[in-house]
């Protein structure tokens, strides 16, 4: 049997290693995802050998992320199927893309059913692009760049222990202009947002805002998820300050992305306005995720 707990930042450093030897793309596989959003997944952790464990859910209903390590993957598989069983519930795992897909397929032929999960697909982007957003389908996304550059008095600065009850700040009013309490994925959102923020420092994230008249109106935070990914996991604006979404994407990427290939912006958990928010960007990719449940 595994002994899972609760995550804590000590996990962090062992977390961190095991996340960063599989290399994986998605959006799950960052200490931070995990950490920030523990309490709506009812996330708990664990570690078998050089296997990072992550289960959510409740008891008859655990689900577990494909595991991230290195070392023997059929044992580890092998050992939640023997947990799940035990515990007389069906062995499903979460987050694998078609790579991740292939390799469970070929170590347990035909023994998982396997469901497209659309509303966790990540949206990957190429840097370059993102910062110079050339083409027509993001003249849109210049001209709002545009707009801003000649109507505001703005400046930017990096996101540090010293302003960031400013950004606390910001981020209480955006929820009240966005009436966060009636949206649960807004709810969410707002509960992992916090959690991240009160940990910033501790975390090792990097962030930016945007200032109009030295007052916030945007502010990111993100860091490395691979060799060749950036991720973004927060990016607030307000939407009424016309080009400041395309003008913090634009800065922070410029000022911390230009070494790494691709940005993943993460999925739009099913929010249509966040789906459409994601698409006008036009990502190079979307990264598929599944689900999969043994037979």
């Amino acid at each position: 049997m595994i002994d899972f707990k609760e995550i804590e930042l000590k996990d962090k450093e062992w977390a961190d290693h095991l996340l960063t030897h599989s290399g994986y793309q998605g959006a799950e596989y960052c200490f931070t995802n995990l950490y920030i959003w523990d309490g709506i997944y009812k996330s708990k952790i664990g570690r078998y050998k050089d296997f990072l464990i992550l289960r959510t859910g409740t008891e008859g209903d655990y689900h577990y992320l494909y595991p991230p390590g290195r070392g023997d993957k059929r044992e580890i598989i092998d050992l939640l199927i023997n947990e799940a069983e035990s515990g007389d519930y069906p062995l499903s795992f979460i987050g694998l893309t078609r790579e991740t897909r292939e390799e469970l397929n070929r170590l347990f032929p035909n023994k998982f059913r396997f469901t497209p999960v659309r509303d966790s697909f990540d949206y990957i982007y190429e840097v370059e692009k993102m910062i110079s957003l050339t083409g027509k389908k993001l003249q849109p996304k210049r001209n709002h760049l545009n707009y801003f550059s000649t109507n505001y008095k703005w400046s930017y600065d990096v996101l540090t222990e010293k302003n960031i009850d400013e950004v606390l700040d910001f981020n209480h009013e955006w929820c009240i202009r966005a009436d966060c309490s009636k949206y649960e994925t807004l709810s969410w959102e707002s509960c992992a947002v916090e959690k991240c923020l009160a940990n910033y420092g501790r975390l090792n994230l990097i962030g930016g805002l945007l200032r109009v008249e030295g007052e916030v109106v945007a502010y990111t935070i993100g860091e490395t998820l691979n060799t060749n990914t950036f991720i973004v996991h927060i990016e607030k604006a307000f939407p009424d300050v016309r080009g400041a979404y395309p003008m913090i994407n634009r800065e922070f990427l410029k000022r911390n992305a230009t070494m790494f290939n691709y940005v993943n912006r993460e999925d739009d958990i099913g929010d249509e306005g966040l789906r459409k928010a994601k698409e006008s960007y036009y990502p190079i990719f979307m990264l598929e995720k599944f689900s999969a449940k043994l037979f």
